[in-house]
């Protein structure tokens, strides 16, 4: 979608548009590993096995990108803090409709800043083998692959990333003589 100005905010957790986005991730993400439709039951399953509950002030965030001009949901993103200075980033979804117009990776940045401002220095995620545009997302914003840090049944890849600010302080500008 070119031509889209996104807005990308903290929503909460258990908000009917989190709860709605959330669902709707984990049936396209559920659906492609099964290789049918998810069902309700399976994806209140994954949601069970996986809560969102810790994506909660002051450690973590949900945030949704919404297009500016009516407020349509387009996509999300989750951070949270797992030891002092490392993030986590999960839940990271595109809706089908706002593909390929770069929401991807300005919801990466998003949640690298979140992570930054929660004061994370790295930050960590895995994807699964088949979720190949993920990977290359990852690669292109920098991730690299690293040893393993969890061990659930769907990461296949681990990546991680050392955060820098993207903007160094201001120096006091003093006139040239």
């Amino acid at each position: 979608m070119t031509g889209v100005t996104w807005t990308i905010q903290p929503e909460p957790i258990d908000s009917p548009d989190a709860v709605a986005t959330v669902r709707a991730y984990i049936g396209e993400i559920a659906g492609r590993y099964y290789g049918r439709p998810a069902t309700e039951q399976e994806i209140d399953a994954a949601l069970a096995e996986e809560p969102d509950d810790e994506l909660v002030p002051p450690k973590g965030a949900f945030l949704l990108a919404r297009a500016r001009a009516d407020g349509a949901v387009a996509g999300c993103i989750a951070v949270l803090m797992v030891t002092g200075t490392t993030a986590e980033i999960r839940r990271v979804w595109v809706a089908p409709h706002a593909r390929k117009g770069g929401l991807g990776g300005l919801l990466i940045r998003t949640a690298e800043c979140a992570a930054l401002d929660m004061g994370a220095t790295s930050v960590r995620l895995d994807t699964r083998r088949d979720l190949v545009e993920a990977k290359r997302l990852y690669a292109r914003h920098g991730y690299e692959e690293i040893a393993p840090f969890n061990d659930s049944p769907y990461a296949d890849h681990w990546f991680g990333k050392p955060l820098r600010p993207l903007l160094a302080p201001l120096q006091e500008r003093r006139p040239v003589r």
